[in-house]
């Protein structure tokens, strides 16, 4: 399995464009998959650079319904002509920031006749499924608090219902794609055990004082108990990213645009 990332907050390579939001090409034996389009274009662009035709992409992955996350979708939805987006039900409800922003999906792409909207569990291949895990109780925290959806008019906590995790199953190891991690970093690994878990952790808000650590501490050592590699980006940020390493080491890796992965 291969895995290229679009776009990404950083990058080393002057070729590419780095902002605020997640892309990611995943290869596998049978499929190629874009799994989120960052918040404009320059995920596309990234992809000429990086040697990715996303015309040959056979299908794209919604995460959640941010517009970090989905903002180039249009323009995917231009560069190719065939690939299904799966998308869950709930992505195109109103989602704010703690300063009542909007921070949601283009609502013009919701009857998009290629959108596929999901629920809980999707299969899309013996070896590859969606599952948002809606119906799994959360021990840990979330660490996404300041974040609102909408419903019947009025504002209130996020629940997340619309994020939804990829999985793909290939030579006997589990991988996991998340997108920001919402409903719990801790949560997500405890529910689907991967051995490999990609995305962002959600904890970019932490801070350097006394209880921002304490936090980082609780997460290292429940991330620690569990055999997975760990590859994250994004909203995890590069402080907490830091200080997570001391615990998890060589376990822990940072993508960065341009990065690429290869799985055995």
């Amino acid at each position: 399995m291969k895995i290229v990332t679009l776009l990404e907050n950083t990058s080393s390579d002057e070729r590419l464009t780095a902002e605020h939001g997640l892309s990611l090409y995943i290869e596998t034996e049978k499929h190629r998959i874009l799994f989120d389009t960052g918040q404009t274009d320059a995920f596309a662009r990234n992809a000429v650079h990086l040697g990715v035709d996303l015309r040959l992409v056979d299908m794209a992955v919604v995460s959640h319904g941010h517009y970090d996350h989905t903002g180039g979708l249009a323009r995917f939805l231009a560069v190719n002509e065939h690939a299904p987006v799966y998308v869950h039900r709930r992505a195109f409800e109103r989602h704010l920031a703690a300063d009542d922003r909007e921070i949601g999906m283009a609502p013009s792409l919701a009857g998009h006749p290629r959108i596929v909207p999901t629920d809980d569990v999707l299969s899309l291949d013996d070896d590859m499924w969606l599952c948002s895990c809606n119906e799994k109780a959360r021990p840990f925290p979330s660490y996404s608090q300041d974040l609102l959806m909408v419903r019947d008019g009025h504002p209130e906590p996020d629940d997340f219902t619309h994020e939804q995790y990829l999985c793909l199953r290939e030579r006997g190891r589990l991988v996991v794609i998340s997108g920001c991690s919402h409903k719990g970093i801790l949560n997500i690994v405890q529910w689907l055990r991967p051995d490999v878990l990609v995305g962002g952790f959600h904890f970019r808000s932490l801070k350097s004082d006394q209880q921002s650590r304490a936090t980082l501490d609780f997460a290292a050592r429940h991330l620690a108990e569990f055999p997975t590699e760990y590859y994250t980006c994004h909203c995890t940020g590069l402080g907490p990213f830091e200080y997570l390493k001391q615990t998890l080491g060589d376990r822990l890796h940072y993508l960065s645009c341009g990065s690429r992965i290869s799985l055995p």
